[in-house]
């Protein structure tokens, strides 16, 4: 029997998606047929991009067992009271590897002072020697598989690691701290901090004007996660009085971010457009058919959402 699969995602992925996902679908030998515009009551399974064609109803798909999103974020699909099918996020080894460059070569940059080293070009010889990364703690916010993945990869480059989230983890490498009390000793400490936590009601301006407070004078911030973890009012004024020295942030509460915004126009602000991490569908294909493969042979699904989390 046929598998119908239905890409949820605007018009400008389809053909982007469409070749290797059918190529993946070959590989497994699934025989799936993947479609853009497919009648509601046929799909079996949703390959789903929400931005700009998302879903309201998902009671609409009766024959649907699977919503597999190519995002790693769900927070626009998991507050869906309709959704009652199995939700699985993106956990892609290509966006994962793009986190890792993006982070580390963000950290390291931090570290070495790069951006006094550009703006000393005078002349003037006036060596500043950085500490050795085990002289460095870094704080990661967010031990998930993001999280992980960037921590783990610092750890290896000889920064002292200290791991964040909400509930008890244990990662190789990594100082792992828990709980509000954790969040405090672990911010305490940083000289440099990456926040890597899902968007959840939890989560919301994690970093604000007391989490700030708490840090080092002169801590650098780099938010590759999510645009809701930190309150903006709060950092803008942690950066006018030098309590953080310099953002790097890659995520907005509004995105494309506005032009008036006074993050552009900030000299201790550096913002990128959401490129930290992107899902690459050459590596991405792979895991939605394995997890499509997973859900005919009736196995655990891979990254499956738990609903009351919210991630």
């Amino acid at each position: 029997m046929t598998l119908i699969v239905q890409f949820q995602g605007r018009a400008a992925l389809w053909p982007v998606w469409q070749t290797p996902l059918e190529a993946a679908f070959a590989e497994a030998g699934i025989d799936a047929a993947l479609q853009f515009d497919a009648d509601p009551a046929t799909v079996d399974v949703i390959v789903y991009s929400p931005h700009q064609r998302e879903i309201e109803d998902f009671a609409a798909y009766p024959r649907c067992r699977l919503v597999q999103s190519l995002w790693a974020g769900v927070e626009r699909i998991v507050t869906n009271r309709t959704l009652t099918q199995p939700l699985c996020r993106m956990v892609d080894p290509g966006l994962t590897q793009g986190m890792v460059e993006y982070v580390a070569g963000h950290v390291l940059r931090a570290h070495l002072g790069i951006d006094a080293i550009l703006a000393a070009q005078t002349g003037t010889w006036a060596p500043v020697i950085p500490p050795l990364a085990a002289d460095r703690p870094v704080a990661v916010l967010g031990l998930g598989a993001l999280g992980t993945a960037c921590g783990q990869a610092l750890a290896g480059l000889g920064f002292r690691v200290l791991g964040w989230s909400r509930t008890p983890k244990t990662v190789a490498g990594i100082d792992c701290h828990h709980g509000p009390e954790g969040l405090r000793a672990v911010l305490q400490e940083a000289q440099i901090v990456v926040t890597l936590l899902p968007a959840t009601p939890d989560t919301e301006t994690t970093l604000n004007a007391e989490t700030l407070g708490w840090l080092p004078h002169g801590a650098t911030l780099i938010n590759p996660g999510r645009g809701t973890l930190i309150d903006d009012a709060a950092l803008l004024a942690a950066l006018d009085t030098g309590q953080i020295a310099q953002a790097t942030l890659d995520v907005f509460r509004t995105e494309p971010l506005p032009p008036e915004h006074p993050y552009w126009a900030h000299p201790r602000v550096t913002v990128t457009p959401h490129i930290a991490a992107d899902t690459r569908p050459g590596t991405a294909s792979r895991v939605v058919v394995e997890n499509i493969r997973r859900m005919l042979a009736n196995e655990p699904l891979l990254h499956r959402v738990n609903r009351d989390a919210g991630y």
